[in-house]
């Protein structure tokens, strides 16, 4: 009897691992892009399968519950119990998943639909009415015109802004240099001083010029 039981709680766990891989496939026919309008023959036998090896796994779990009421030892009856109580459990947990992952097929499939309804609407009506069709990329060419033409307007816009601004600057710069040149009419002697003050920089310039002038052609000479 011990083998007995242990050769089906081995086919429960084994019939559970199969359940999560057909499930895995199951869940995959409603993320492809274009799920179809109907039931494919391939998501058709894999629900088909589900349901089998679910209704065999109950089968499993009742002859095992037959087993263990037969059972005589308290100690090792209440272990199986618990195990028996996971099976169970893991069970309903499964037929909870087949129903929501149904569901959610289902829900794909009429949102799928619902799109290419609107879409072969949308392309029929273009069909029937074929003026309003170039009026439509009329309007979108109009619009797309408008765009170039106000991102145009703002270039511009943004370079007056900045002539306007160099303009300024030229003036204000003007202004100053027309405030210093009052200024020094009006004080004795400035004009003069400046006038020195440029002859200076010029001869300290010549001057500089020259010394480098002859150390460059000693450096020459005596290399």
């Amino acid at each position: 009897m011990a083998t007995s039981w242990a050769q089906l709680r081995q086919q429960a766990r084994t019939l559970e691992s199969q359940t999560e891989s057909l499930f895995h496939t199951y869940s995959q026919f409603s993320s492809v892009s274009n799920i179809p309008p109907k039931p494919t023959p391939e998501e058709l036998e894999t629900e088909s399968k589900l349901e089998e090896i679910l209704k065999t796994r109950e089968n499993v779990i009742g002859q095992l519950g037959r087993l263990l009421d037969s059972e005589a030892a308290l100690t090792s009856s209440a272990l199986k119990q618990n195990n028996l109580s996971l099976l169970k459990e893991k069970l309903a947990e499964h037929r909870r998943d087949l129903v929501r992952l149904r569901n959610g097929l289902s829900e794909a499939r009429d949102r799928a639909n619902l799109l290419s309804n609107v879409r072969g609407d949308i392309e029929s009506y273009r069909q029937r009415n074929p003026a309003e069709n170039e009026g439509d990329y009329m309007l979108e060419e109009r619009g797309r015109i408008d765009r170039s033409n106000a991102a145009a307007d703002s270039v511009l816009s943004q370079a007056y802004a900045v002539n306007e601004g160099f303009a300024l600057q030229r003036e204000t710069l003007a202004s100053i240099s027309r405030r210093i040149t009052t200024a020094a009419s009006h004080v004795p002697g400035l004009n003069s001083i400046i006038g020195r003050i440029s002859a200076r920089k010029r001869r300290d310039s010549i001057i500089m010029g020259v010394f480098i002038a002859v150390c460059f052609l000693l450096f020459w000479w005596f290399l």
